[in-house]
């Protein structure tokens, strides 16, 4: 029987992901953005599936070192670099690349007097984000600090970050890319400038400055995992492949008067006699407590509604068009046949949010990359 509540993980629709992001810039180097535990889906075993990628991202140091010590050898960049010698010594020891981003990492390199190890970097470019990285003037001196740190590898590669790439009928992303190609222009060392929705919406732009440097790297995030980048579209309008499934099962069926509420607050009032099916799945597992009445679900592969408020341990469902439903049926809340995008609608917010928001209770079952075999195992980390 299915149990109470679990995550499906297709591994070969990770590896089918990446070979669609090669198509999509087949003269690039990939580097897989699998920060924050793989976006919820297990940073080891999707590292794994990726192992085809030239190289991965993760945000912090202690993910880097996680991917060194499981054996990972490609090359790891930690996209918010470090903020204390301690954390240096670290990149250093399991070979991460860091991401420099403020005068102060720059003063921690400049002051480090034992070089028997060099540090790779990605000097970063505050095109328009204003979040992290150098801007105008203050961008060429700290290229000019690096190069004359002798911790530093060189050439320093070089990087940024869109801010609005998502709408394509945004110019900022245009501006960004026109100010950063034109920073580097004469700088060598290799470039990386597009996210996911760069990969896809801006293929002009893969390549950072120019064509004939060559090597330069596209940094797959939300794609890699099945995902549209871009609201009102789904990953399968542009080849891709949900890697993560949620499902449940009803543990109880009943019947409501018309004029009865349903779950907390009231919120949902039955017009007419309702078939009323309880799902074990709720804000407690990862389901999230703002989707909305109307959401839909899947009872036995066919689309139900959600009726009334999530709640820690279970939702409720209209099974009106499902009058044979019982206990133990199947249910799922995203993924096989229902896009995640449209929860992540439903619910006032993106499909990052759903993805990453799974609970340690809730069990994984991983197919195998060799066999198709299912493999159950205890939680996504």
């Amino acid at each position: 029987m299915m149990p109470a509540a679990c995550v499906r993980l297709d591994l070969e629709a990770a590896r089918h992901n990446l070979a669609q992001v090669k198509r999509y810039a087949p003269d690039n180097k990939i580097m897989a953005v699998i920060k924050a535990n793989a976006y919820g889906h297990g940073i080891d075993r999707i590292a794994g599936a990726l192992d085809l990628a030239d190289g991965f991202a993760v945000a912090r140091v202690d993910e880097g070192v996680r991917l060194r010590k499981a054996g990972f050898k490609q090359p790891i960049t930690v996209l918010q670099g470090f903020v204390c010698v301690d954390e240096l010594q670290q990149l250093l020891n399991f070979q991460l690349t860091a991401v420099i981003h403020t005068p102060q990492q720059i003063a921690i390199l400049q002051q480090q007097t034992d070089v028997q190890r060099k540090l790779s970097v990605w000097l970063k470019m505050d095109t328009g984000m204003n979040r992290l990285g150098f801007k105008g003037p203050d961008f060429n001196i700290a290229y000019q600090q690096l190069r004359g740190c002798a911790l530093v590898e060189q050439p320093i590669n070089l990087v940024t970050h869109f801010a609005n790439a998502d709408d394509l009928l945004d110019d900022k992303t245009r501006r960004q890319i026109d100010l950063f190609n034109e920073a580097i222009k004469d700088y060598p060392g290799e470039c990386s400038i597009a996210n996911s929705a760069g990969i896809i919406g801006w293929p002009n732009v893969r390549f950072g400055s120019a064509k004939e440097r060559g090597g330069d790297w596209v940094r797959p995030g939300l794609m890699l995992y099945g995902c549209s980048p871009f609201a009102g579209k789904i990953g399968a309008d542009f080849g891709l492949k949900p890697v993560m499934s949620l499902h449940s099962r009803l543990i109880a069926v009943k019947d409501v008067a018309a004029g009865e509420t349903v779950g907390y607050s009231g919120t949902w009032q039955c017009r007419t006699p309702t078939r009323l099916g309880v799902v074990s799945i709720g804000y407690g597992d990862g389901y999230h407590r703002h989707t909305k009445s109307g959401a839909p679900v899947l009872v036995n592969g066919q689309r139900v509604m959600l009726i009334g408020r999530v709640s820690m341990d279970m939702i409720t469902v209209d099974l009106n068009s499902q009058p044979d439903a019982q206990p133990g049926d199947p249910v799922i809340l995203w993924g096989d046949g229902l896009p995640v995008e449209e929860i992540a609608r439903h619910a006032d917010t993106i499909p990052y949010t759903l993805l990453c928001g799974i609970t340690q209770r809730v069990q994984v079952i991983e197919h195998s990359l060799t066999d198709g075999s299912a493999q159950a195992v205890t939680s996504t980390s």
